[in-house]
């Protein structure tokens, strides 16, 4: 009876014990998952929407991304279904949904470096490319400057290139041991790429030269192209800026010309003549043909080559060094027989030559 009454309370136990494990997985089951905030979707959703303006500018040696407070403003005026988003908040101030974005440190007011007009400007620049914190972190419409403190989103496209970035530099590297005629199509394009920029960089600096002196306008066409700092929507923009700098003066315009005029004739005049050009395109096709033709093969070969030739000249310099030691040392203090011949021989004309001049004199004083 003992027995059958503690299995009965180990049984009664183990039902509670499953009783409790169920609740407990119905209760976690029920739980809602904790929802992400409604400012940041909402920041989240402003800031990948394109028609609130933004720019590009460096903060404290970090290139962030910031609008214009009287941007904002407009932006949830003409957009009130961003609003929605924030659920009960919706119907705030614009004033008020940036100041909860501040408190969340969703963004972050800034204000421009240079808070001075620069010399030859007539007021200060629309898009400042420096911003430094400003001290006061309220939202205002006059001049104020408002920078996302978040890592924007991953696109697609974004992580596809994350993917293309170390192939592609890998496929720089393995240039030399393309085929022949991927080689020329690589280096025609890179060369009609370069050709390009610099075509564009040339025509729109003589562009600017030439309205800046005749009429006195600063008008750059692909005014972002030499940016560091700019988007590629921004890089690429064709029409040109507003000027807002004063108009140069007459003297300063004529001076200019003159010396642009001066330069081009020294260059024309100091110009490479037909001969030097054809040299230099002889040793550029010769540095490029070198470029183009090598290959692996040619390489091994090469080393093989001169490994060849390294060996044929140490087995006949062995073979030199070798003939040398086996040859017999000769005595330079003995003299030979033929030599002893030659001495006599040499000694004997030179008496006889001095018997035939003894002679000639004897007879010149006989004769006297």
């Amino acid at each position: 009876m003992a027995g059958k009454g503690a299995k009965a309370t180990a049984a009664k136990s183990a039902d509670k014990d499953k009783g409790k494990s169920r609740s407990s997985r119905a209760g976690s089951q029920d739980k809602p998952a904790p929802k992400k905030d409604v400012y940041q979707l909402f920041a989240e959703k402003v800031r990948d929407n394109k028609q609130l303006e933004s720019r590009w500018a460096i903060m404290q040696e970090t290139r962030v991304e910031y609008f214009r407070g009287k941007d904002f403003t407009t932006f949830m005026k003409n957009h009130p279904e961003v609003r929605e988003i924030l659920g009960p908040d919706k119907d705030l101030e614009a004033e008020d949904i940036v100041s909860t974005l501040l408190s969340k440190n969703l963004v972050i007011r800034c204000d421009r470096v240079w808070k001075t007009v620069r010399p030859g400007k007539k007021k200060l620049s629309s898009w400042p490319a420096h911003l430094e914190i400003h001290r006061e972190q309220v939202f205002t419409d006059n001049d104020g400057f408002f920078a996302w403190m978040f890592l924007k989103r991953r696109t697609l496209w974004q992580t596809i290139l994350s993917f293309v970035w170390p192939l592609f530099a890998l496929a720089v590297c393995l240039f030399p041991v393309y085929p022949y005629q991927c080689k020329i199509v690589v280096l025609y394009s890179c060369a009609g790429a370069l050709l390009f920029i610099v075509s564009i960089l040339l025509l729109r600096a003589a562009i600017f030269g030439i309205l800046w002196v005749l009429l006195g306008k600063r008008v750059w066409f692909f005014p972002n192209i030499n940016a560091e700092e700019t988007t590629f929507r921004e890089l690429v923009r064709f029409w040109p800026e507003k000027d807002e700098g004063e108009r140069p003066k007459w003297t300063s315009r004529l001076f200019y010309a003159t010396v642009a005029v001066l330069v081009i004739l020294l260059l024309r005049h100091h110009a490479p003549d037909e001969a030097a050009r054809a040299r230099y395109q002889k040793k550029v096709s010769n540095i490029i043909d070198d470029v183009l033709e090598w290959s692996p093969k040619l390489a091994l070969s090469g080393m093989m080559e001169k490994h060849s030739g390294a060996n044929a000249t140490e087995t006949s310099n062995d073979t030199s060094g070798t003939a040398s030691s086996h040859t017999p040392p000769t005595d330079e203090g003995k003299t030979t027989k033929a030599d002893q011949d030659m001495d006599s021989k040499t000694n004997s004309d030179e008496v006889e030559d001095g018997d035939e001049y003894g002679d000639d004199v004897r007879t010149r004083f006989s004769e006297v």
